[in-house]
């Protein structure tokens, strides 16, 4: 009894999760959308100098793509 009750629970969370993927966008939502508030990162060229400040900082971890020594100088 109690695997099914936690088998159903398990797959109502699992739908739940689901749930959201499946709406439609209307025709005249899109540009709200398309926005550039809603973009993965609405400002591209702070978002590129900060990583340039990190891989600077932080280029002996590894991880980046940039190169350097970590003291700033490339």
């Amino acid at each position: 009894m109690y695997r099914i009750l936690r088998l159903l629970r398990i797959c109502f969370y699992c739908g739940l999760l689901a749930m959201p993927a499946c709406s439609n966008v209307s025709p005249w939502e899109r540009g709200n959308l398309a926005k550039p508030e809603m973009a993965i990162q609405p400002n591209p060229n702070l978002h590129n100098f900060r990583e340039h400040i990190f891989t600077a900082r932080e280029a002996s971890q590894g991880g980046h793509i940039g190169v350097g020594g970590g003291c700033g100088c490339n």
